[in-house]
């Protein structure tokens, strides 16, 4: 009778307080609060790629916000939903592909790392970091992308995109990726796709980031690389 009184004061405490419901509806409402980030398997490895506007509400708090880590030469994450949050994710991950590659003497494979930061955004789930994440990355099995939400649910994708652009984004990557095409080709569609977002989405702008994984290494573009896909980009040869 005892035990039976306890488990239903525990259940209650943990599941029934008063800012439980605000609790479980923060990790899908701040999913589309802001940012564009897409993420996509090519040929030879991957691109991922963001905007850099980073917002408070309505608030526009910095134009150039980093969006793209590099966790180590052979994979990178892109991060969108609470900074602070998916900045812990970052230097956690970063720290355990380390150990990893210390301990085994060899990269920390693309599933691995994401199933890493699955488990630490799953025993979260009570008090959730808000963190939507793609991880991708090349390794012995070839090249991988995995999308992961604030609770931890992890799903490999071909073609992805996260934030509140993410609509706009993928009216773009349904139409233009294809399957087994090279990171060259598909460089001016992942362009189009960010740009695209950021010009109709209002938390998604300023500028943006891209960065490719191949088996040369982790590679982010500079301004000049950036400038010269934006010239063959479909949408900037369109005609009015």
């Amino acid at each position: 009778m005892t035990t039976n009184f306890l488990r239903k004061i525990i259940a209650k405490s943990i599941f029934d307080f008063p800012g439980d419901m605000e609790m479980r509806k923060t990790p899908n409402q701040l999913v589309l609060k802001g940012t564009t980030t897409v993420g996509i398997v090519c040929s030879d490895g991957v691109i991922l790629s963001s905007d850099t506007r980073v917002t408070m509400g309505t608030f526009i708090a910095h134009k150039k916000g980093k969006k793209i880590y590099k966790i180590d030469n052979h994979i990178a994450m892109t991060i969108s939903g609470s900074v602070a949050d998916a900045q812990r994710v970052v230097d956690i991950l970063k720290a355990n592909a380390q150990i990893y590659r210390m301990n085994y003497g060899r990269p920390i494979p693309i599933k691995a790392a994401s199933r890493l930061v699955a488990n630490l955004l799953f025993s979260s789930r009570y008090a959730p970091l808000i963190a939507q994440v793609l991880i991708g990355g090349i390794d012995d099995t070839g090249a991988h992308v995995f999308s992961l939400d604030p609770l931890g649910s992890l799903t490999e994708e071909k073609c992805v995109a996260t934030g509140s652009g993410s609509p706009v984004a993928y009216g773009v990557l349904e139409d233009k990726y294809r399957e087994q095409i090279s990171s060259k080709e598909l460089l001016p569609v992942v362009v189009h796709a960010v740009k695209a977002a950021m010009k109709r989405n209002t938390a998604s702008g300023d500028s943006f980031d891209v960065a490719i994984i191949g088996k040369e290494g982790y590679n982010e573009l500079s301004d000049e690389e950036k400038e010269n896909i934006e010239a063959t980009a479909p949408e900037t040869r369109r005609k009015l």
